[in-house]
């Protein structure tokens, strides 16, 4: 009998050194992904991109490992991949579990569900992720020990970056701003939009043409230079970017 589609996670601690994650599997299901896709590298034209994938959270692929499934949106929140509600109530607040699953993310170079881009290994489990746009999305500016940081996905205190405002880099067509970021995940992350916001009456322009990024921020009274050296990481990481035939 095929029960109503739950997706159940036990309350009971975790040990993240040997088990990541106490959950349970539920019934099969097929996703569809259907996203509509900025031509960023062309008229900023809209594409639909279909693809399709089954799985069932948890399942036990044929070297013993357990699979499990997730996504992660612009605004940096986790999420098992087929919740339906996707929001703040829903998404993974655990801050310790945060700091475990995005330190290990990296680049899905295995042969398995090409649809998720990256990984993030646990023990005897693997963990496969798709995103809105990249995975690493600074969510607060903190201050520790004097030094300002970004923090990343959540995480507060315990997931931290080094800012570096020259490294900042606007993507005009869509209007997301990006940040110089880990290197095991393509050296580049998305800046939550609130932040993105914030940071808007700091920019410079040299040109008046709108399709042009800025080329200065200020902060704190001093002016940085911005070469948007991430610009060529972006387009080869973001989703947002889909390259047609010429």
């Amino acid at each position: 009998m095929l029960v109503k589609q739950s997706k159940t996670i036990s309350n009971s601690k975790c040990n993240y050194s040997t088990d990541c994650k106490a959950r349970m599997p539920v019934p099969v299901l097929m996703l569809s992904f259907i996203r509509i896709l900025p031509n960023g590298l062309k008229c900023g034209h809209a594409c639909i991109l279909r693809r399709s994938v089954h799985y069932v959270q948890g399942q036990v692929s044929g070297n013993n490992v357990r699979e499990y499934f997730y996504f992660i949106d612009h605004q940096g929140q986790l999420f098992l991949d087929d919740s339906k509600m996707k929001n703040f109530t829903s998404c993974f607040k655990e801050k310790d579990f945060l700091r475990f699953f995005f330190k290990r993310i990296k680049p899905n170079n295995t042969d398995k569900y090409s649809e998720f881009p990256y990984i993030s290994p646990c023990g005897p489990e693997m963990n496969y992720v798709r995103c809105d746009d990249i995975p690493i999305v600074f969510t607060k500016m903190l201050t520790i020990d004097n030094t300002a940081v970004l923090s990343y996905n959540n995480g507060e205190e315990k997931l931290t970056f080094p800012f570096d405002p020259s490294s900042i880099c606007m993507q005009p067509i869509s209007g997301r701003v990006y940040h110089k970021g880990p290197d095991r995940v393509g050296g580049v992350g998305l800046v939550k939009s609130q932040i993105a916001i914030e940071w808007s009456q700091y920019f410079g322009y040299e040109s008046s043409n709108e399709l042009d990024p800025p080329t200065q921020f200020t902060w704190q009274g001093e002016t940085y230079k911005l070469h948007n050296l991430l610009h060529d990481k972006i387009q080869q990481l973001s989703p947002l970017f889909i390259k047609t035939p010429s």
